[in-house]
């Protein structure tokens, strides 16, 4: 019997195009398990009689490969199977350089729908923003077709194009053409703002993150002469990344303290993950942290330890919810299973699986600002999704609440510019805050 071996865990908001999320080592033995005879020999039977009868000839590769992606993809929105192609795609995605699209997807109504753009990315140029449907894809419809087709329907080879049919809100369907390429993900962006106010954008958690973080903090000081008087760090439309990236990140400005604990059926496979005794690059600095709809995962992650251990102010709309954690499990030369195992809670002990993270101050992008007619869902609403445990003292007891409805995000272009008006509320809010302590 072929044995199976945990190798990571992934915490992705959805399906990313080019783009794999979440990872950390794991190498955990699975439990074996007992399946019944009379069970296989049953799918057996199943699969001899499609392979003899159905109309077109299909081969047992084909079927075994569709009764896994079936069985795996009906446990939640991120379960799934990958055959050896798909595997190897993920594998070499995970240092932040992949060819695609850059976008990350999920479906709603078994239509793919865009979680977030990644920044600097053939799909954020072409204009699209979340929410966005895609309807069709080089004019073949896309409703009911399984996530993973959709993703290999939208790869290709760099340079070539793909044509994308986009539904937004009520507005008249559009179409977009898009140029694929090898993507270069620089995934910190930073500013000096006016009165010696620091600005960092995360567009999502890669290998190079909390390096990138530290770089753009130590600019940020050397820029305001050593006398930085706060910090926005902008996680709106970031859909996620590495879970090592989202603990570097969060441990950049604690000190000794919880980031993010992971909770699975076998209590001897949980763990907590702490920050640096020293990790704060900027003590006593105040901090901003902006999200929206779009943010998940990894950023709540992020956003939920700093808003737990009272280290920033988390600011803008409620974020995504996307709270549980992914295992890949390698199957020899036969691809793998990504399969959800455990969920992740705050410092606090908050489940976000669901809910996402609420901001301790509402701000809401003006409606000129926001994408018009986004569709934004929460995680909640998606087919299959997990249900909130409540805080990790009451697992047992599920609970289905959620926020109130998502709010509109802002339009990627927007973002981090002049005009942008839940920054200029963060930057507001900072200069009322208590003065940063300077060493």
């Amino acid at each position: 019997m072929m044995s199976f071996t945990k190798s990571r865990l992934f915490i992705s908001g959805a399906l990313a195009i080019g783009f794999a999320a979440g990872t950390f080592v794991a190498a955990v033995g699975l439990e074996k398990t007992r399946v019944s005879p009379s069970d296989l020999a049953f799918i057996a039977g199943v699969m001899q009689v499609v392979e003899g009868d159905y109309v077109r000839p299909i081969g047992s590769e084909e079927l075994t490969k569709d009764a896994l992606k079936g069985m795996l993809s009906r446990l939640d929105p991120h379960s799934d199977y990958m055959d050896e192609q798909e595997f190897k795609q993920t594998q070499g995605t995970i240092s932040g350089k992949f060819g695609g699209l850059g976008i990350e997807i999920t479906q709603q109504g078994g239509i793919p729908k865009v979680i977030s753009p990644i920044d600097d990315t053939p799909a954020a140029r072409a204009g699209l923003q979340p929410g966005d449907l895609i309807i069709s894809i080089d004019g073949r419809n896309t409703h009911g077709i399984d996530l993973g087709k959709i993703v290999d329907l939208l790869r290709g080879d760099p340079g070539t194009t793909v044509k994308l049919g986009l539904a937004r809100g009520e507005t008249t369907p559009i179409e977009v053409t898009i140029t694929r390429s090898i993507i270069h993900v620089r995934s910190v962006k930073s500013t000096l703002q006016p009165d010696g106010m620091g600005y960092a954008r995360i567009t999502q958690f890669s290998g190079d993150t909390s390096k990138d973080l530290a770089q753009a903090i130590d600019d940020l000081k050397r820029k305001s002469g050593g006398r930085l008087k706060g910090l926005v760090l902008d996680l709106r439309n970031d859909p996620g990344g590495l879970l090592s990236a989202a603990i570097g990140v969060a441990g950049a400005f604690l000190d000794g303290t919880t980031v993010v604990s992971i909770r699975s059926r076998r209590a001897s496979e949980n763990q907590t993950f702490t920050s640096p005794a020293k990790g704060d690059l900027i003590s006593g600095t105040p901090i901003v942290v902006l999200i929206n709809g779009a943010s998940a995962s990894a950023s709540e992650i992020v956003a939920g330890a700093l808003q737990d251990q009272h280290r920033a102010t988390v600011m803008g709309t409620q974020s995504f919810g996307k709270g549980s954690v992914q295992s890949v499990i390698p199957l020899a030369d036969r691809g793998a299973l990504r399969l959800t195992t455990a969920l992740y809670f705050t410092p606090a002990g908050r489940s976000i699986q669901g809910r996402g993270i609420s901001p301790d101050v509402i701000v809401e992008a003006p409606k000129e600002q926001q994408v018009a007619g986004a569709l934004m869902l929460r995680e909640s609403a998606l087919n299959g999704a997990l249900a909130n445990p409540g805080a990790a003292e009451q697992a047992d007891k599920a609970s289905d609440a959620t926020a109130g409805p998502l709010s509109a995000p802002i339009k990627s272009d927007l973002i981090g510019t002049p005009e942008d008006a839940q920054l200029k509320a963060a930057l507001s809010h900072l200069a009322r805050a208590r003065p940063a302590r300077l060493d």
